[in-house]
């Protein structure tokens, strides 16, 4: 396994992390505990020592702790997971969800600690004004946090004022060849590497859909290249990421021990500066086609649900991208599924309220409501409401 160093610590960290929140069972809440040992141990086996969790991902904190404790793997692994800070209303709420987090993971310390979703200075400053500065220089000195970042989905312009605003040790940004001007983006990779921090990568793959989702013209173009090494849409993917040598650590949420080895062979050959002139224009028309058909930038990390109303909201915006990059009749099929047509109570885009719920909780700042009503235009036209009426039970 290709390790990489922590420019801090200097860690010898795998250039592949688990990201483990997308285990088997995540959407509906309930991690399964037998595949997440199952996944858990082969990312160790391959060399992979950087796991990723957090508080808020539903079961999953507990789903790794007791992988961890049973395959006695735990001082083998750098361990990250995150505070949820927009839930702490007063000083004592920082050590009240860390202990709960020490507890869930049966661990006596947090190698990486994360402010959870940053989004804005503001957000900082809030958690600031509690005392969260003094907490972590307290958590630092026990050993009981080794090292302090913040996961961000913000805005280009915040992301150098958050970089300031503390002596981090590291940061984790969403990054992609799609995503070079989204968010933190290149500026910001180049800007937290010259302030010699470590740099987490999340959504490498755009949730998948950079792997197995692309439109069909995109990924054509990708298999006639016929690169060497570069056999999968995943595999160029990862491998435009790892090219910057700025890059620490690239999260992967793999679902199985099979993706784990996928995966882990593409980390072992996937060197800094080693992609072709030739491979770095391929994938720039990669980002045209696109971009031609990527209409909603939902990544599927279910942060939106439940919905109060039922309804399908990451399974809805897949049906509608599919729809634009493989045709209207395949993006149907998919909101036929997704919005559980043939049952007694479909749920629909047209269920939506606009209730608002779902957009506060989107960390790629999706106006749901709106993009719902997008939906409900591209697939409920007035015939096709007689149709499903028609096919119900």
């Amino acid at each position: 396994m290709q390790v990489r160093i922590d420019p801090k610590s200097g860690n010898r960290i795998s250039a592949l992390g688990l990201g483990c929140m997308r285990f088997p069972g995540f959407a509906l809440g309930k991690p399964d505990p037998r595949a997440a040992r199952a996944i858990i141990e082969r990312a160790v086996e391959r060399g992979i020592n950087y796991l990723d969790t957090a508080y808020l991902y539903p079961g999953n904190e507990s789903a790794v702790g007791a992988a961890l404790a049973q395959a006695g793997v735990r001082e083998r692994v750098f361990l990250a997971t995150k505070l949820p800070h927009a839930s702490c209303k007063r000083a004592e709420d920082f050590d009240g969800f860390f202990d709960e987090q020490l507890r869930r993971l049966r661990t006596d310390h947090i190698d990486y600690y994360l402010l959870h979703n940053i989004t804005s200075p503001a957000q900082w400053e809030r958690v600031r004004a509690l005392g969260i500065e003094d907490w972590i220089a307290r958590k630092k000195a026990s050993g009981a946090i080794r090292a302090i970042g913040f996961s961000f989905h913000g805005s280009t312009d915040d992301f150098p004022v958050l970089l300031d605003a503390y002596d981090w040790d590291f940061c984790q940004i969403q990054y992609n060849y799609v995503n070079e001007r989204y968010q933190a983006g290149t500026a910001g990779l180049h800007a937290a590497a010259a302030r010699g921090m470590a740099v987490f990568v999340m959504e490498p793959l755009l949730g998948g859909r950079l792997a197995d989702k692309l439109p069909a013209s995109a990924a054509r173009l990708l298999a006639q290249a016929g690169e060497q090494g570069l056999a999968t849409p995943a595999d160029w993917g990862l491998s435009w990421v790892w090219n910057h040598p700025e890059v620490t650590m690239v999260l992967s949420g793999m679902s199985s021990p099979e993706m784990v080895d996928a995966n882990a062979d593409i980390a072992e050959r996937a060197l800094p500066n080693t992609m072709t002139e030739k491979q770095l224009a391929t994938i720039a028309r990669v980002v045209e086609l696109f971009e031609r058909a990527n209409r909603v930038p939902c990544t599927g990390c279910n942060y939106c649900m439940p919905c109060p109303h039922g309804i399908n909201i990451p399974g809805c915006f897949a049906a509608y991208n599919a729809s634009f990059a493989h045709g209207w009749f395949t993006g149907m099929q998919q909101y036929f599924t997704a919005s559980a047509v043939r049952t007694a109570t479909p749920r629909l885009a047209s269920n939506c309220m606009s209730c608002g719920a779902c957009a506060r909780h989107c960390p790629q700042h999706i106006d749901i409501p709106a993009r719902m009503a997008d939906v409900r235009r591209r697939f409920q036209p007035g015939p096709v409401n007689a149709i499903l009426k028609a096919i119900r039970p």
